[in-house]
């Protein structure tokens, strides 16, 4: 059996305000052949398919024309969850036509997918949160654990009679019970998937999409997973990485830098291969250190990380003067790339400066003057200036050029309703 791994794909995303749709179409071309080459027999994709519940009309046209390709007339199975950038109804929508094409989509842990034929192959048995698939005459449990936030756990567990201790379980102790709940669906004569997007313990989430939570409270332990799984594909940090010694939990990381912080990430997909080979393991630890009576059993298993190229690089160039700035800006002009500039100098940046910059390398996404001018002074300078001006002057510090008046009117509106409150 052979399985990829992606996710995170966040079409629709921009940087800074500048579209990344091109890139976006570049990259799923380029993972389109390279499926075609593989061959999987199913496709993983771990959430986070567009960047907003409402995404442009041509991320999903892009998306829907790639899972077409990605089906090879219905010989492979493609997997779709939900993220928590991605609105799970308009998710599974499409699940008439997608049936069709071997296109599998779970919007909540919840979600219930109808037995029956997909493409080639069949859904033989169901429940929420997973289902089995008889692929090629192996069977495939999967457990597709969409996006589990904390309202969605809540309608999987909870109803108007529970009682107030029960409502009070901490996030980790729902998901452990839903884990727990799913884990049982697992077969011995099975290859078995987790497919989910969330946040573990051991990862390293850096970039765009950094933990939204307070403290840890959203963190689970990777002991927490289904246990049995073969393998575990998860969506939502994006910086691929394994996050446990045997390399059968993974992030598959996002497929383009959608941040400068991620520009030095390696962009990959995972190819698995998984043979039906049983073995023995040591049982599970569970919280009391109790050792679990029963015996998990896993596949043989390899992984091949599948390289994606950088379409567009995003660059930080930091330069001593604004002349070196301008001469930068001729000599790369016609490189495709990103920029942020970060320019040192001893007072702003004229506008007429900015426009030759900017008509010299287009893709220029921030302009920053790193000024040397003493601070202390600066601070007395500002001090003399009225709020509207002070906000101005700091806007035009940190981005090299004016607000705009509709930002500043809604700022002033901001701040005199406060005034008026206080």
């Amino acid at each position: 059996m052979r399985i990829v791994h992606t996710g995170d794909w966040h079409l629709g995303k921009s940087l800074e305000g500048h579209s990344r749709l091109d890139e976006q179409e570049m990259f799923l071309n380029f993972f389109s052949k390279q499926c075609i080459d593989l061959k999987p027999d199913i496709i993983l994709i771990a959430g986070d398919i567009y960047d907003t519940p409402n995404p442009p009309a041509r991320a999903e046209k892009l998306f829907y024309d790639t899972l077409k390709k990605l089906s090879r007339d219905g010989e492979c199975i493609s997997v779709v969850i939900a993220g928590n950038h991605d609105n799970p109804e308009r998710i599974v929508s499409a699940w008439p036509i997608a049936a069709e094409h071997g296109i599998i989509m779970a919007g909540t842990p919840r979600t219930l997918i109808p037995t029956g034929k997909y493409g080639k192959h069949r859904v033989i048995n169901s429940g929420e949160g997973f289902f089995e698939l008889e692929v090629n005459g192996e069977s495939v449990v999967v457990i597709a654990a969409a996006y589990p936030s904390e309202k969605r756990l809540n309608e999987v567990f909870y109803n108007e009679s529970d009682d107030e201790e029960k409502r009070q379980y901490s996030y980790v102790q729902k998901i452990d019970k839903l884990f727990r709940k799913l884990e049982t669906n697992f077969k011995k004569d099975s290859i078995n998937i987790t497919l989910s997007h969330l946040f573990t313990l051991g990862s390293k989430p850096s970039g765009s999409e950094r933990l939204s939570c307070l403290g840890a409270s959203f963190l689970i332990g990777t002991d927490i997973l289904p246990r049995g799984a073969d393998y575990t594909a998860l969506g939502h940090i994006h910086k691929a990485q394994a996050v446990d010694k045997t390399g059968r939990i993974r992030y598959c990381g996002a497929p383009i830098h959608y941040s400068k912080s991620e520009a030095a990430f390696e962009n990959l997909f995972y190819c698995i291969d998984i043979n039906k080979k049983t073995k023995l393991t040591k049982g599970i630890k569970t919280d009391n250190s109790k050792e679990d009576n029963l015996k998990h059993r896993y596949n043989a298993f390899n992984i091949q990380p599948v390289k994606i190229p950088v379409f567009k690089p995003i660059h930080i160039w930091n330069v001593e003067s604004i002349d070196e700035a301008i001469d930068m800006c001729r000599k790369y002009s016609d490189k495709e790339s990103w920029v942020y500039l970060e320019i040192k100098c001893n007072s702003y940046i004229r506008e007429d400066q900015i426009k030759e910059m900017k008509s010299l390398k287009k893709d220029i996404v921030e302009i920053r003057p790193v000024i040397e001018a003493d601070e202390k002074k600066r601070t007395v300078e500002m001090a003399g200036l009225s709020f509207k001006e002070q906000f101005i002057e700091f806007y035009k510090m940190q981005h090299g050029n004016t607000p705009d008046d509709e930002m500043v009117e809604m700022l002033m509106s901001i701040n005199e309703e406060e005034y008026e409150t206080d």
